[in-house]
């Protein structure tokens, strides 16, 4: 299996423990020039921005280590683009969260890091 199709498998295994949850999932793999979110929902009045990131064991650490500084960053101008083009007002709550898969085990961060720049 190639790693995009590995990728999309665990974002549709990320989507549905989400769902599960009771989360609305609004977009998958919302795409801009400066990059991708992998998964867009609304938890209660809540806008979420979730990273999904694998990794097939933990020897180099947890997944979620790779949303790194930098990461991020590109993630929050991502948000912000999404926020901008889909007329979200301002004042709605919003929060990355990152779904990190080591092997088959899933571990959920809410509100795992905060927006880095300006909305």
């Amino acid at each position: 299996m190639n790693t995009r199709a590995k990728g999309a498998e665990y974002e549709a295994r990320a989507a549905e423990f989400l769902e599960s949850r009771g989360y609305e999932i609004l977009e998958r793999n919302f795409r801009g020039a400066r990059g991708e979110i992998d998964l867009i929902a609304r938890q209660e009045n809540c806008l979420v921005f979730i990273e999904v990131k694998y990794r097939k064991t933990d020897r180099f650490g947890d997944a979620a280590a790779a949303v790194d500084p930098r990461k991020q960053q590109r993630l929050s101008k991502m948000a912000a683009f999404y926020c901008l083009s889909r007329r979200v007002p301002q004042e709605t709550p919003c929060r990355f969260d990152v779904i990190a898969v080591t092997g088959e085990k899933l571990t959920h961060y809410e509100n795992a890091f905060d927006f880095r720049g300006q909305r």
